[in-house]
């Protein structure tokens, strides 16, 4: 059955309005995933087919989009970003608001996508604070085989980390990659349903969507000079695959 939702979300960061507006208008890649910069007008075009119906540079930007491309369980979609100066414009205060109409499976659908909302937020902030808004080199996301659906999928992810269960937040980690290779990172989120990871140049989410009954996902923000997207993504699709012993 449809199904009217709202996720609000406010949070303040040490950046300023200019910068957020940049992060969610142009450089989304650094933060979620690569998106056209919307056309800045109000009726212009913007992500997903969506349509810009406010247009406030650095204050106010809201799309709406119906029959949302590529996401069949939804009917309509509508992102609504407010950001006020805080500290005399050295610091910004944003209000997220993602509303719409869910047409299936609507506690499922809304508990994953509140969730999903507050890791891309804690991404955007870490975007702004650890890597100043560059602009991503290299992005990446995908998902896991089949076999990474089940309920203790997730868990399986941290340990193949090297990660302990009770691994915390804030704790600086030599991570197991790809070939084993070691990583120094911070773990800058963690909970039963995402992890990230945090690199002197790249962000490395870890997605447990087996919670909603889909595959475990990875995506991976690479701002090294010279990355490459197809060999990150398929080092780490090996790794993801041998967690789960798929060839």
């Amino acid at each position: 059955m449809s199904k009217e939702f709202e996720i609000a979300r406010e949070f303040e960061v040490d950046a300023t309005p200019e910068q957020v507006w940049d992060a969610i208008t142009s450089n989304t890649g650094g933060w979620m995933w690569p998106s056209e910069p919307p056309e800045p007008r109000v009726g212009g075009k913007g992500a997903m087919g969506s349509t810009v119906t406010a247009w406030d540079p650095p204050h106010r930007y809201t799309n709406r989009a119906e029959d949302v491309e590529g996401i069949e369980e939804q009917s309509l979609n509508q992102l609504d970003y407010t950001i006020e100066p805080r500290e005399g414009g050295r610091r910004a205060w944003v209000r997220y608001v993602h509303s719409g109409i869910l047409v299936d499976d609507w506690d499922n659908q809304y508990d994953a996508a509140g969730r999903h909302t507050d890791f891309y937020l804690h991404t955007l902030r870490q975007y702004l604070t650890e890597f100043g808004g560059r602009p991503v080199v290299a992005f990446t996301t995908f998902d896991g085989p089949d076999t990474s659906k089940t309920a203790d999928a997730f868990v399986a992810v941290g340990r193949a980390l090297g990660l302990g269960d009770d691994t915390a937040e804030g704790t600086r980690v030599q991570a197991r990659g790809p070939e084993g290779r070691l990583l120094d990172a911070v773990v800058d989120f963690r909970n039963p349903y995402f992890l990230g990871l945090r690199t002197d140049d790249a962000m490395i989410r870890f997605f447990g969507r087996n919670h909603w009954g889909y595959p475990v996902g990875i995506s991976v923000h690479d701002f090294a000079p010279g990355a490459d997207a197809k060999a990150v993504e398929a080092a780490w699709q090996d790794w993801l695959n041998g967690v789960f012993s798929q060839s």
